[in-house]
């Protein structure tokens, strides 16, 4: 999956988006480029390549617009608040599709799966959401087997994760399968994560 110019990583952003669905992932994926022979090269990017205003006020410029970010080897689609608008949205789920055609991996966090959902990307798949949303994901395609358990569904070409810190492991994992678990762990000592809470 790497090129002569590395991999390419882009993360979806857009107002409302939830911070840690993007913010986990993005930590993660710029920490592996650290660690890599791959030299994975993660960017952020919004519809328009315009500032968003993420779902508890973090403002964010990102790199480029989707027009501008190229071919991706990995697709990172966050959720959050954001989402509901991008539910009803025919030429972003249209967008969405070409994307999914071209984009050997596509990964979401938390409520992004109900996005993924109305694009028909989840048909007849296992996948999973925040906790407050499997209803909704079934609701959305009644195909789709949700996983109630899981922390991150991978199902080859698109892995999903349940809400908000699971990004974090997603990307984790995929660090692990699109190079070494000898890299995920340096990665995972580098940004020091150990889960351990305290309740």
């Amino acid at each position: 999956m790497s090129t002569g110019n590395g991999m390419n990583v882009g993360i979806f952003v857009f107002d409302e988006a939830e911070e840690l669905d993007v913010a986990g992932p993005f930590e993660v994926l710029s920490a592996w480029a650290e660690h890599s022979a791959l030299k994975p090269h993660v960017s952020t990017f919004s519809w328009d390549g315009g500032g968003v205003r993420l779902a508890k006020g973090l403002r964010l410029l990102p790199d480029r617009s989707a027009d501008d970010v190229g071919p991706l080897h990995l697709l990172v689609y966050p959720g959050g608040w954001g989402t509901r608008s991008l539910l009803a949205d025919r030429v972003h789920l249209e967008w969405l599709r070409a994307m999914r055609a071209q984009t050997p991996v596509i990964a979401s966090v938390c409520t992004g799966s109900l996005v993924l959902a109305a694009a028909g990307l989840l048909a007849g798949r296992p996948a999973t959401t925040h906790w407050e949303h499997y209803d909704e994901l079934a609701e959305i395609d009644p195909s789709i087997v949700v996983d109630t358990e899981a922390r991150f569904v991978d199902d080859g070409d698109v892995v999903t994760s349940a809400g908000v810190s699971a990004g974090i492991d997603m990307a984790l994992h995929l660090v692990a399968r699109l190079e070494s678990d000898e890299v995920a762990r340096a990665v995972r000592r580098a940004i020091q994560y150990d889960p351990d809470p305290p309740v």
